[in-house]
């Protein structure tokens, strides 16, 4: 499962040309700060506090603090270096990161990579006569959270002499965004993305992101929106969140 996702993402970056943090950098010393929450009827929900920082034109510095429902949190810091030099239509980045996962009494370390495209819709034919603009990227990011195996594999494996990473099992999860950005107005964006996601313990889901931002006081955003599930377990779910970016 995890080569049919790896080759539906490599068909998105290559044959059409695209690909969590932003593929456009940050800028110098700029930042940006995201809360956000889905929940569905079930009361399975997500919150998310993602954080970006620029240290340079080419370089930023993120994080990431979520809690899941079923009991799960995460921790990570990560750093994503741009490969255009700002020339150009097209928006290349790469990521890599570390962090630790809780999971019942167990801290889990976790370390990912990333890969990620954007062009705005100026340099897009059959997008750039659309009134206000907007964008289209793709991100792809592979994470992996290493488990202590039980007790009894323990004492097989000291008998034989094993080294430490023996006695860790990987989680994978890989993980494809692609996301179509439009600015209908001056204050409002409507944002779409395609979620595709496989994990080592649940298998493959796909399901579609759909919400509409709109500027509130200064730098301060309301985002609303719904995510619909399209393959894989998964329930409708509402989304909220807020923005701050200077």
């Amino acid at each position: 499962m995890l080569c049919r996702i790896f080759g539906l993402i490599l068909c998105l970056l290559f044959s059409a040309g695209f690909a969590d943090a932003s593929p456009w950098a940050r800028g110098k010393r700029g930042v940006f700060l995201s809360l956000s929450g889905e929940r569905d009827h079930e009361g399975n929900g997500y919150l998310g506090l993602y954080g970006e920082y620029g240290l340079s034109p080419r370089d930023t510095l993120g994080f990431e603090l979520g809690r899941a429902s079923g009991g799960e949190n995460s921790a990570m810091i990560w750093w994503q270096r741009s490969l255009d030099q700002g020339a150009g239509p097209d928006r290349w980045v790469v990521s890599a990161g570390g962090g630790v996962l809780k999971r019942g009494g167990d801290y889990l370390p976790l370390a990912q990579v990333g890969v990620g495209w954007g062009r705005g819709w100026d340099a897009l034919p059959l997008l750039r006569a659309l009134h206000g603009g907007g964008w289209l990227s793709v991100e792809a990011r592979y994470r992996v959270a290493l488990r202590w195996k039980d007790g009894e594999a323990w004492s097989e494996l000291a008998s034989q002499g094993a080294g430490l990473f023996s006695y860790l099992t990987p989680e994978a999860t890989a993980k494809a965004e692609l996301t179509f950005g439009w600015h209908t107005t001056d204050t409002m964006m409507l944002i779409n993305q395609l979620r595709f996601e496989d994990r080592t313990d649940t298998g493959f889901s796909a399901s579609l992101a759909t919400t509409v931002v709109r500027d509130l006081a200064g730098p301060v955003r309301l985002e609303v929106g719904a995510v619909l599930p399209l393959s894989g377990a998964g329930e409708t779910a509402v989304r909220i969140g807020t923005w701050v970016e200077f």
